[in-house]
C-alpha cells in the first residue's frame, strides 16, 4: 500500500478544464517534486489532494483511506496533511509560537502550556527559537515562510504539500527555506510544487512534469535531467537551464 494515492484526478473551473486525468502514487518519507511552466494546474493538483478544491471526478487515497470525497470529517483528514502556502498565510496578529501552538490547541486539544512547548520545538527545528515572540511583521519573507513549514510539521502530518514556498521571497531569502526542507528530507514526506530546480535536482526522489493538466513524464531526477524520454520534457528543462543558469 502506497502512502498517498492519487487515481485519474480531474478539474474544471467553469469551461476550463484544469486537470486531465492525473494519476501518481508516493510512499512515506519521500520527497516528490512537481515541475512545468505556470497555469498547468500544479497548485490546483495539490488543492484537490488535501480538498481545498475538491476534484470533479478521480480519487485521493491517504494511508489506504480514500479522503476525495469524505463530506464528514474534513478536518480530521485535514489535520494528516501539512500545507505550506506560497503566501505564508501566517495569522498577523499573532507571534510566530502562537501562530504554532493555536492549531494544536484548537484542532488537536493540547494543553496550552504542551502547545507552546511543541511549537518552541518546532521553532528550533527550523531555526527560529530566537523569533518566538515576534510578529510576523517583525519578520523576514524566509523567516515566516520557516514559521509556516514548522506550524505544518507541528500537527505532525502523514505529508507536507509545498505550493511554490519560495516564489514570494526576495533570492538571497529562498536558501535559508530551501535548506530547512532539505533538512527534513527523507524524514517527513514532501511534496513540492516549485520551480528551483537545484532543489529538484539534489533533494527529490522523484521529479513529475507536468503540462496542460497531464503528466508528460515522471521518473528520479538524473534520468529526468540527464536523459529525458520526451522532448518536450527536455525542452522545458533546457529552458529553464539558460533561465537559471543550471549547469
Amino acid at each position: 500500500m502506497h502512502m498517498l494515492e492519487v487515481k485519474d484526478i480531474h478539474k474544471s473551473f467553469g469551461q476550463l478544464e484544469v486537470l486531465k486525468g492525473i494519476s501518481f502514487n508516493m510512499d512515506k518519507g519521500k520527497t516528490k517534486v512537481i515541475i512545468g511552466t505556470s497555469g498547468t494546474g500544479k497548485s490546483t493538483l495539490l488543492r484537490c489532494i488535501n480538498q481545498l478544491d475538491p476534484p470533479d471526478k478521480g480519487e485521493v487515497f491517504l494511508e489506504g483511506e480514500e479522503i476525495s470525497h469524505l463530506s464528514k470529517n474534513i478536518n480530521r483528514i485535514r489535520q494528516k496533511i501539512g500545507f505550506v502556502f506560497q503566501d505564508f498565510n501566517l495569522f498577523n496578529h499573532l507571534t510566530a509560537i502562537r501562530n504554532i501552538s493555536i492549531g494544536l490547541e484548537k484542532v488537536r486539544g493540547i494543553k496550552k502550556e504542551d502547545a507552546k512547548k511543541r511549537a518552541l520545538k518546532e521553532l528550533g527545528r527550523v531555526g527560529l527559537v530566537e523569533q518566538a515572540n515576534q510578529y510576523p511583521a517583525q519578520l523576514s519573507g524566509g523567516q515566516k515562510q520557516r514559521v509556516g513549514i514548522a506550524r505544518a510539521l507541528a500537527m505532525d502530518p502523514v505529508i507536507i504539500l509545498f505550493d511554490e514556498p519560495t516564489s514570494a521571497l526576495d533570492p538571497e531569502l529562498i536558501g535559508e527555506v530551501l535548506e530547512v526542507m532539505k533538512g527534513l528530507a527523507g524524514k517527513v514526506s514532501m511534496l513540492v510544487v516549485t520551480h528551483e530546480m537545484g532543489f529538484a535536482r539534489n533533494v527529490a526522489d522523484e521529479i513529475i512534469f507536468m503540462e496542460n493538466g497531464i503528466i508528460v513524464e515522471s521518473g528520479p531526477p538524473k534520468q529526468m535531467f540527464r536523459n529525458p524520454k520526451k522532448a518536450r520534457t527536455k525542452e522545458f528543462l533546457g529552458k529553464i537551464a539558460t533561465l537559471y543558469g543550471e549547469e
